[in-house]
Formats: structure tokens, sequence, C-alpha cells
């Protein structure tokens, strides 16, 4: 046999009997004829399965490289990244918004895409947290990988971390802080999660007055957490302080010539339907015909056609027409010599919002004037913002409604303010239904990790293990905030550890000054919502990753040759 002992063949009595089989009947030169080439294969050539301790080695270094890519964006200190698509125009986007990062990138490794998927799912359900929840599921993975190195089986660590979560919640629902009743207080509450939320981003320069903005946008709301009817327009130049909040309406359109430049008391119709016909389409259109004459006449019938059709907008008693589409000059003039606004091209978005805020329903058709929904505000007019003319619509019937205009350097600080305060938006509406308030920077952690280091000496078993695995993962992120800022993080933790020793502690860790400080003091504050949000799915994400023992990856689909 050349070097090959028995022994090295699985002990199981199918392959003893394969075995005999093919040593009975060919010799034991031909390697072809070894157990493994009896047994058929069950997958197709290009698939393959990696098992057990690979499996779970590829999740685990997959999981932790995603971490360490978006970890030094975390906290008041973190760094941008800039994104260059390889597409068209090499388009580049500067951010450091852990959800728009991590969905940028094109990734193979399946455990990279659960943690990709939380961040996304914390970005719609509460705005902000998207790179905690990250990092936090990262550090988990990180020392799971140490225990199960060390023979302990990934149930035992998950239903450890399980116990660790509970109990982390639990210390956070004993320290909230409830200002409901009071609204003088509550507003304070939302000026400082505004602050704290915003003090990471390209607005930490003017962030009282982009907090300021955000607060007064959302208490606008009454409670309503549909973002619709706060609009965010980007101009490009002046600097970000020249930003504004405007009550009502603002389209990005001009208004055209000979038409009414301000309406009061506006009825206004909007529509997504063709006002372009009034020519012979040339494409897609074959007309035979034996003089120009008759090309006069079909020409002719088409006007007649859009004039009928002017006739019957104009029958629903409106002043001012809005259209998804093109309006054509001779159309334009029908609506013109009757004195009503008429605004061509408005994007689907604009028509979508300016509906919704205006009271109307779009429509297409206009034979029954009485089924279609018009839409009402108290005053239309022209105004610049820079060099640009737009359309502003104030008094509209949708009180709630108003417009945040960004100014801006460039498209690309424009792009990353809009992104950065509308997490802001997305944080202070969920506060508004669920007014719980934290402390922050890095004080939630340790608070928790204090709380679940108890539980783990308490706990027999394996299980402790896990329980105190989860205390010092979260440990990780005032570490990370600290090392992002530049200061000694094992110096400035170990101090916090003792601090929360004490009783009723509000430390955490201050960036500005370097040192330990009272967050409390320094008014640093997060939602309630935004930390459970992020420990609980943190935690079934790494739940996930340590439950696999086998990556199948798909043969891929070869094209049919059509030849």
């Amino acid at each position: 046999l050349s070097g090959i002992r028995i022994s090295d063949f699985p002990k199981h009595r199918a392959y003893d009997q394969v075995f005999f089989l093919c040593t009975k009947t060919q010799s034991y030169s031909r390697p072809s004829y070894f157990p493994w080439r009896c047994i058929e294969k069950i997958l197709k050539d290009d698939a393959s399965e990696e098992k057990g301790e690979r499996a779970r080695m590829a999740s685990f270094v997959g999981a932790i490289a995603i971490t360490d890519l978006v970890k030094t964006t975390l906290g008041p200190k973190g760094m941008d990244k800039i994104l260059q698509s390889t597409g068209r125009g090499h388009e580049v986007t500067v951010t450091n918004d852990g959800a728009t990062i991590l969905k940028s990138l094109h990734i193979d490794n399946p455990a990279a895409k659960v943690l990709i998927d939380i961040s996304k799912v914390q970005d719609d359900e509460v705005g902000d947290g998207t790179t905690s929840v990250v990092v936090l599921a990262g550090e988990l993975l990180r020392e799971a990988e140490k225990l199960v190195a060390a023979k302990i089986h990934p149930m035992t660590i998950i239903s450890g971390y399980r116990m660790a979560a509970e109990c982390a919640r639990n210390a956070l629902l004993q320290r909230v802080v409830d200002n409901k009743e009071n609204a003088e207080k509550f507003k304070s509450d939302l000026m400082k999660i505004a602050m704290t939320t915003l003090s990471s981003k390209i607005l930490s320069q003017d962030k009282e007055h982009f907090a300021q903005l955000a607060v007064d946008a959302v208490m606008r709301l009454k409670g309503s957490t549909n973002l619709e009817a706060i609009q965010i327009i980007k101009k490009p130049g002046g600097s970000l302080k020249d930003s504004f909040l405007d009550e009502g309406f603002i389209l990005d359109k001009k208004i055209g010539l000979g038409q009414p430049k301000r309406i009061e008391n506006a009825k206004i119709l909007v529509a997504n339907t063709a006002m372009d016909t009034d020519k012979v389409k040339i494409y897609g259109a074959r007309v035979r015909v034996d003089s120009m004459s008759k090309v006069a006449e079909i020409e002719g019938a088409e006007k007649e056609k859009m004039r009928e059709k002017v006739k019957k907008i104009l029958g629903h008693g409106i002043n001012c027409f809005v259209n998804r589409q093109l309006i054509y000059n001779f159309p334009e003039e029908l609506f013109a010599d009757a004195g009503i606004l008429a605004i061509e091209h408005a994007d689907f978005d604009g028509i979508e919002r300016l509906a919704l805020v205006t009271g109307g329903e779009i429509a297409s058709t206009f034979d029954n004037p009485e089924s279609v929904k018009l839409g009402h505000c108290k005053l239309i007019e022209e105004i610049m913002i820079g060099e640009d003319k737009l359309i502003h619509f104030s008094g509209v019937e949708m009180g709630q409604a108003c417009t945040i205009v960004l100014r801006g350097a460039s498209h690309h600080v424009l792009d990353e303010a809009e992104r950065s305060l509308h997490d802001a938006l997305c944080v202070l509406s969920q506060t508004v239904n669920d007014t719980r308030v934290l402390l922050g920077g890095g004080w939630p952690e340790m608070v928790m990790a204090k709380e679940v280091d108890e539980l783990a000496r308490k706990t027999p078993g394996k299980k402790s293990h896990a329980i105190e695995a989860f205390s010092r993962a979260l440990v990780a992120i005032p570490t990370i905030i600290a090392d992002n800022a530049g200061l000694d993080s094992a110096d400035l933790v170990a101090k916090l550890r003792a601090e929360h020793h004490k009783e009723g502690c509000n430390a955490g860790i201050d960036v500005i000054s370097g040192s330990v400080g009272d967050m409390a003091e320094l008014g640093i504050s997060e939602a309630f919502k935004v930390k459970q949000a992020v420990l609980l799915s943190a935690t079934e994400a790494a739940e996930m990753i340590l439950r696999v023992d086998e990556i199948i990856t798909c043969a891929p689909r070869k094209r049919e040759d059509r030849m």
C-alpha cells in the first residue's frame, strides 16, 4: 500500500466493505480505486463545502474583518471613509455612517453579510447606532472564538450570551430617566440626544444649530414617526451654518414665463399625465399623406385634443397645476391665458410629498372632477436661495410639514450632512414615542458590564465563562471610543470601572478633555431605544453566526450556449 495505513480510513462498516471490494478486485497501486473514489460525489463540480472548525473559522474571520473596518468611525473623534464606485463616473462618497459604508461594500463572506444586514435594520429601525451594533457583534464573536478554542461548546456560549443580554437590558431599564410629563425637561433631553448623535458626524462643529433644527422639525410632527413630512433640500453654496428650517413645502422648480408669481388660497391639482403631445411624435409613428396640408390637419387634431384636455383640467376650478411630466409650450400658453400657475417636470418624490402635505391626491385622468381630491395651501410664491429660484408653498393643510434647507461647500459635504441630519431626525422621532433616555459616552456599556460581571460570579458551570466574555465585549465599546480619540484606553477604562463601583455614578469618557467626566453635567444623552436595539441585534447576530458549523457554496448557474 506504499505508505498508507489501513487505520487512515474511517472505521465504518460500509467503508470497510467498499475497501474490501476495491482491494479484492484491483491492485493497491491504482489511487482511483481508494474508497473516497468509490463513493459518488453529492455536490456539483463547482460547489464547495467547508465543515466544522474551518467553517466556524471562516465565519469568525469575516465578521471580525468587517468590525475592524468600521470601528475607526466610532465616537466623536471617529474618522471618515472615502468610498469610490467602480461604475461610470467613479462617484466618490465621504462618510462615517456605518450603514452607508457597509451598504456600499460587495462582500463574499456569508457571516460578514449577516453583520451588514443588522446594520441596515438598525438604520431603518432607529437611525443611529449602525456602527455600534456591528462593533458589538464583532467583539462578541472575537470573545466567542477564544471560548471555542478553549473547548467550550457553541450552544453553551449562546445560552450564556442570552442570560447576559437579558441581565444587561434589565440593568439599563433600572437606570433610565423618563421626563415625559415635564415638557421643558423633555425638550432639553431631545436637544442633548440630537447633539450627542450629531457630535460624531460632519455637523459636530455646528451641532447646537442643527440639533435645534432637528428638534423643531420633529416637535412639529406631534408624535408621528412619518419623516415624509420633513423635506430636506440641498443647495451648494454658503456654509453649513447658513442652513435653516422653513415651515411649509419648497419645490425645487422655477415658475414658467407669463404665469402669476404669487397665488393666495391656492387650489392645487397634482398630476402625472402627458402634456407633450401637441406635435406628431416622429419615433414609432408612421403617417403616410399625399400633401403637407394633411400633416397640418393631423397636427391641428393633436392640438385640439390637447386643448380639450386643458379645458377638462381647468374644469376642476384650480389655480395651480403641478405635473410630474413635461408641459409643452402650447398647453403652458393655455394655462398662462387662464391665469393658472403650471409647474412641469416636478420629480416623483417631489409630487408625492407635495400631494401628501397639501392633502391632495395624484391624478392622471380628468373626466370626473368630483372624484379628484385637490390640495390646498394659503400661499404660493417664488423665493431665492443662493442663486436659485424655488417655489414655496406655505400654510399647507398638513400643519406639521416643514423643509430643512441645507447649505454647504460641495455636494459631498451636503450628502454627508443630509445623512447625519436624517440619523438625528430618526432618533428624535423614535424618542418622542419612547421617551426613556440614558446617559452616553460609554456610561451604558460600563453599567451593563458591571451587572453582567456580577451575574457571571453567581453562575455555576461553563456558562459563566460566556457571561464574562459578554462583559468584556461590552467594555470594548468605550475602549474603542478612547482609542479613536488617541487616548490611553487601558488607563481610562480602568478608571471608569473603578468609578462605576461607587453608587449612582454618572462617569463616562469625555474625549474632549481626554479624561473620565460626568455625563450628566456634560449633557451627553442617548435614547434607550437605540441602546436596546444595539444590544439585542448584536447578540442575536453573534448567536446566529456561532451556530454555523458548515458553509455550502452552490455551484454557479452556467449560461446555456444558444448558438
